[in-house]
């Protein structure tokens, strides 16, 4: 199962990297990865352990990936199992003249993929990427209007 989003942010690429890369800020703007902490290291990067919360079901579920590419302003992707579905996300970030273009790439297997189909799992995730685009969107161009007003 992939789910593929994306979104145009009008902000530089500093703002919006620096709004994504910064774990420790998500709870300041992220309604979808809630409890963000870095497990191992002190900033995002490759071989990095992170943890969050996500409420596909309407319960919390705590998510604990470890960061798999880690390319300064041009992606990262990370991965994790839970309760026989492994998942993979990929972020990767594109300038697109004075915006930039953010894609969220997400890659489900496991033998719990079927279940999780048949009571609806993956409209639930999808849902939940487009409001973590959409959010670091808001937060991005909120910053960015903030520094050049």
């Amino acid at each position: 199962m992939i789910i593929r989003e994306s979104v145009t942010i009008s902000a530089p690429m500093e703002i919006v990297w620096d709004v994504f890369s910064r774990v420790e800020n998500w709870s300041d703007w992220n309604p979808v990865c809630r409890e963000c902490r870095l497990d191992t290291g002190d900033r995002l990067s490759a071989g990095t352990c992170l943890s969050f919360t996500i409420k596909p079901m309407g319960f919390p579920i705590r998510i604990s990936p470890a960061v798999k590419v880690y390319e300064k302003a041009r992606r990262v992707s990370w991965a994790g199992s839970k309760w026989g579905l492994h998942a993979e996300h990929a972020f990767y970030f594109k300038p697109a003249g004075k915006k930039v273009r953010v894609e969220s790439i997400e890659i489900f297997s496991g033998p719990m993929l079927l279940p999780a189909k048949f009571i609806g799992i993956p409209g639930r995730l999808h849902k939940l990427t487009r409001q973590l685009l959409a959010a670091m969107q808001t937060a991005s161009e909120s910053r960015f209007h903030e520094q050049s007003g």
